[in-house]
Formats: structure tokens, sequence, C-alpha cells
């Protein structure tokens, strides 16, 4: 029997997924577009996050399931060709992840080595990093959960301490109000580093795995999500209160490490462009290894295998794909194109899966109210992220629009394959289907 798991276990999950590779890559994107309210600009994406955590928590204590967030949007649509759709947008949301966290390692790793962002040199190391950890999985090797654990606890020790040092130099004035972009720029700031929260989702993998669910559960979401936007907000004080807009710009793509400098010099920028190597390393990793194989295992097999070495066995091309699409994103577009598209992408899956919990509420004991309103936001946050770009800088909608015609060229594949009697199952998790077989039993012969 797997050994359970507890809240600070899953609370790890949660927090390791969110810090990772995102908060190094988009916080200087952040700036630019709002200037003296970052700040509020992660806030504002932080609490569209916590919104959609409450149907999270309902879906993953009434549907426990390794499948996570395609589990319950098969089961609140059902197993036909939106189910497919939706699958297939998570998948790609996860090659724009991992093309995010290599952009990111390109950047620091560029700036480490020369002091400034050398194109050639970021491009290769975006690639190269892709490459490293791709065939170190291809091999059967692949970094445990205590090293990961530490990588957690590392680079929180090093935020923490930059956040804590930071403070005493901040400049207060960089975040009054006449510093402040418009409205809409400060929404479309904190929208485009929207998949900087998204790691949350992570923990509906293990719920079923999860010692004492109906209190560890609840307090693992939303611990972790209240952590990371304190953690995000703070990190945003310092940055936006020990460097000038200018200074901001220039060094956008590796705008943490460049804040770091003015209150720790250059040992600072040092720490932290190690920090953000080590990060979107493990993200890269982590990335390959779990969500974006287990999104093309539920594309190719219609369900998730219940051997773990099934898993790997069937997974190897899977990761090859995800390799070589998340590589050929990082070094085609830029970042406010790859920050737009894994937003966009995941704002749309969390819309669905709170209508799913809309839909579901008899079965999991959902408020309506609560679920309507996460679709809600999240639906206005699409619609706004996708306005804003098309008036503003249309440009940083291409890869969005190459990931949409990439779903529906999938989609209509997985149409041709469900006239040959393949597809998705009606449970991802064959755990679950079991669990839910017995109720029924049970439901039957307590009735008779």
């Amino acid at each position: 029997m797997a050994k359970k798991i507890g809240f600070l276990e899953a609370f790890s999950i949660g927090v390791g997924g969110m810090v990772g590779g995102g908060i190094f890559a988009v916080l200087g994107l952040t700036i630019v577009l709002a200037k003296g309210a970052a700040p509020v600009a992660f806030a504002f994406a932080g609490l569209i996050a916590l919104v959609t955590v409450y149907s999270y928590v309902k879906l993953s204590l009434r549907y426990p399931s390794e499948g996570g967030t395609i589990e319950f949007i098969v089961q609140a649509y059902g197993n036909g060709l939106f189910a497919s759709m939706v699958n297939s947008l998570l998948l790609f949301s996860y090659v724009i992840m991992l093309a995010l966290y290599a952009f990111a390692f390109g950047s620091y790793g560029s700036a480490l080595l020369t002091g400034t962002d050398v194109v050639w040199l970021h491009k290769a190391l975006a690639v190269a990093v892709i490459v490293v950890f791709a065939g170190i999985n291809l091999m059967g090797a692949f970094l445990t959960g205590r090293a990961e654990d530490v990588m957690v606890f590392l680079k929180l020790a090093i935020l923490l301490i930059f956040a804590g040092a930071g403070m005493q130099s901040v400049h207060w004035e960089h975040m009054s109000p006449q510093h402040w972009e418009s409205y809409p720029s400060i929404a479309a700031g904190g929208l485009m580093i929207f998949l900087a929260y998204e790691g949350f989702e992570l923990i509906a993998n293990t719920a079923r795995d999860i010692r004492d669910p109906e209190k560890n559960l609840p307090r693992a979401y939303y611990a972790a999500v209240v952590f990371v936007i304190a953690l995000y907000v703070l990190i945003a004080i310092v940055a936006v209160g020990n460097l000038s807009f200018a200074e901001a710009a220039r060094a956008k793509d590796y705008a943490l490490a460049e804040a770091a400098e003015p209150f720790f010099g250059h040992a600072g920028f040092v720490l932290i462009s190690v920090a953000a190597l080590l990060s979107t390393a493990s993200a890269i990793n982590a990335t390959l290894y779990g969500g974006g194989r287990t999104a093309y295992l539920v594309a190719k097999l219609g369900e998730l295998p219940e051997a773990f070495e099934a898993k790997v066995r069937n997974g190897y091309e899977g990761m090859i794909i995800i390799a070589l699409m998340g590589a050929l994103f990082a070094v085609s577009f830029d970042l406010s194109n790859i920050s737009v598209a894994g937003s966009l992408g995941f704002l749309i899956v969390f819309a669905l899966v709170n209508i799913a919990n809309f839909r579901l509420h008899a079965q999991t004991g959902g408020s309506r109210l609560i679920s309507g309103l996460g679709s809600l936001l999240c639906t206005a946050a699409v619609a706004v992220l996708i306005g804003y770009n098309a008036v503003r800088k249309p440009d940083s909608l291409i890869s969005s629009a190459v990931v949409l015609g990439a779903v529906v060229s999938i989609t209509l594949l997985y149409a041709r394959f469900k006239a040959s009697g393949k597809g998705l199952e009606p449970y991802i998790d064959k755990r679950l289907e079991r669990s839910e077989a017995a109720k029924e039993r049970a439901e039957r012969l307590n009735k008779a």
C-alpha cells in the first residue's frame, strides 16, 4: 500500500508547483505593464486563483484521481470530443510552461555569464536545458521526491531572504498611485503572469493519497495559494522599490536578479541568478516527467495506466514530443507571447473547472455561487487579456493562435480515432472507477 501524505507534503507540492520558474521569468514583464502597481497586479491574479481553489477542493474530495483536472472535466462534461479538446489545451499549456521555464533559464544563464541578455546564448541555453533533462528522463533517472523537497526549500529560502533584506531599501514612492499605469494595464499585467499561480492544481493529482483528506486537502490548497500570493506581492514590492522603471524594462527577462543588486551588490545578482537556474531546471524536469506527460498519456490511451512502469514506458514518445515543442516555443517567441499563451490556456481550463463544480454541485456539495463567481472571473480575465493585447500588442497573441490551431487539429484527429473505438474513458483513473462502482453496489444493497 502506498504511503499516505499529510498536510505539509501536499502544501509543499502546491507551493513547489507555483514557485517554479514563473516568478523569475514574469516579474519584469509585470513591472513593465503595471509600473508601481505591480504588487496589485500579482494580488489580482492571486485572487482569481484563490476563488478557483474552492472548485478544486470540492472536486478533489468527490473525485480523488491521479487524473486531476482532466478527470474533473470528464466527470462534468462526459468523455467525448469536448473533454478531449480540453485535455489537448491542457497539454499545450504544459508545453508553454516548459517553454517559459526554458526561456527564463536562458535569460538568467546569459545574464550570469555575460552580464546581459545575449540572444544567441539565451536561446542555446534554453534548448540545452530541455535536451539535458529530456535525456535524463529517457534514461530512467529523475530527481527524487526528496531532492525536489530540498530544491523547493532552497528556492523559497533564497526568495524569502531576498524579500526580507530588500524591504530595508525599498523606495516606497515608486509605488505611489502617480506611478501606476491605467487599470486595464494593471489588470493585463496580473493576467499575463497568471500562469505563475497555476501549480496549485498539482495537489489534485495526489488527492487519493492524502491522509485525512476532508481536513488536510482544503488546508493544503488554501494555505499554498495564500502563502504564494503573499510571497509574490512581497517580491514585487521589493523589486519595484529597488529598481527604476527604466532598469526594470532593460532587465525585463531577469529583473529579479537585477533587483537584488541595490542591497546585496553583485553577489545578490549572482545568488538570485543561480536560484533562478536551479528553480527553472527543477520545473523543467517536473513538467517533462509529470503534468505534460500525464496529459499526453490521457490523449494517447484515454486513461492513465495503473502501473508506474507502464506510465514511464508509454510516456517516452510523449516526453520527446513535449520537449521538442517546448524548445520550439522557447526559441520562436518572446516572453510576452509565451506568457499570454500560457495564462490564457490555464484561465480557460480553470473557467471550465469552475463550471464543472457548478454543474456537479449536487455530487460535490459545492456552492454554485462561489463556483459561478470563479467561472465569471476566469472568463472575464480571458476577455480582458485578449482584448488588451489585441489593441496594444497584437503580436503577443501569435503563439496563442498557434496553440489554438494545434488544439483544434488534435481534437479533429481524436474524432477520427473515436470512430475506430478509441477515445477518453468514462474514468481517467481506474482506481476511481473501482471506488465509484463499489459505492453504486453499496447504494443498491442499501435500497434493497
